[in-house]
């Protein structure tokens, strides 16, 4: 968890900008938000919230002392104007820490507040870097599917095929940037035909479509 504290502090500030929450909220909130799920226990929300009170980002109401309450109150953290200004650094950031895949989703998801070159920056790099991996995936596959069967095969190109469709999404929504457009294109760049899908392709050529899946499941023995 410790690579993630950078962007779960980015994603508190950027949920507690929005409204002040208590733990439970916010943790829920982040879960939802940002595909975490399990991932993200109290255990790591509550040291990150403890170090944003100490660095004074956040402030919490606390129930009074001396009052009983019939129950657990919950306490609400909110943003403090210290805590707004080091969200606007946050955002500003835009190297390639920004481009990985566990904090890209978060610096997309505060795009709306990111200045316009900021947002173009990191959605070229990520781009970047998704193309880089795509050449290793390819290059792999290229060597090794003789040597793997028909469900590993599938696999292998469904990863692929993810992945491209990440490129084409980021390709839509780089030409929206750059033309200033406010709203990003609708169902981002271009797609492959429906029913189609991409198969592989030798060195220095574009993956082509076919009509359907070349995977067969193997006959039993």
């Amino acid at each position: 968890m410790a690579r993630r504290s950078g962007v779960l502090e980015l994603a508190v500030l950027g949920l507690l900008h929005e409204a002040p929450m208590h733990g439970y909220e916010l943790r829920k909130r982040l879960n939802s938000a940002f595909g975490w799920g399990r991932a993200l226990s109290y255990g790591s929300l509550y040291p990150c919230l403890k170090t944003m009170l100490a660095e004074g980002w956040i402030s919490d109401d606390a129930p009074a002392a001396g009052t009983p309450p019939l129950r657990r109150a919950k306490i609400v953290y909110r943003l403090s104007p210290e805590g707004r200004r080091r969200f606007a650094e946050l955002l500003d950031e835009g190297g390639p820490s920004a481009w990985e895949d566990d904090n890209f989703g978060v610096h997309f998801a505060f795009f709306a507040r990111t200045d316009a070159a900021v947002r173009l920056r990191i959605l070229e790099g990520r781009r970047r870097r998704l193309e880089e991996r795509l050449d290793r995936v390819r290059t792999q596959l290229q060597r090794t599917q003789e040597r793997l069967d028909a469900y590993a095969l599938e696999l292998q190109r469904h990863g692929l095929e993810s992945v491209e469709r990440e490129v084409d999404w980021l390709s839509g929504l780089i030409a929206s940037e750059r033309h200033g457009d406010v709203k990003p294109p609708a169902g981002g760049g271009k797609r492959t035909t429906k029913g189609a899908r991409r198969t592989l392709a030798g060195p220095g050529e574009e993956p082509r479509a076919t009509s359907r899946s070349k995977f067969r499941k193997p006959n039993p023995t």
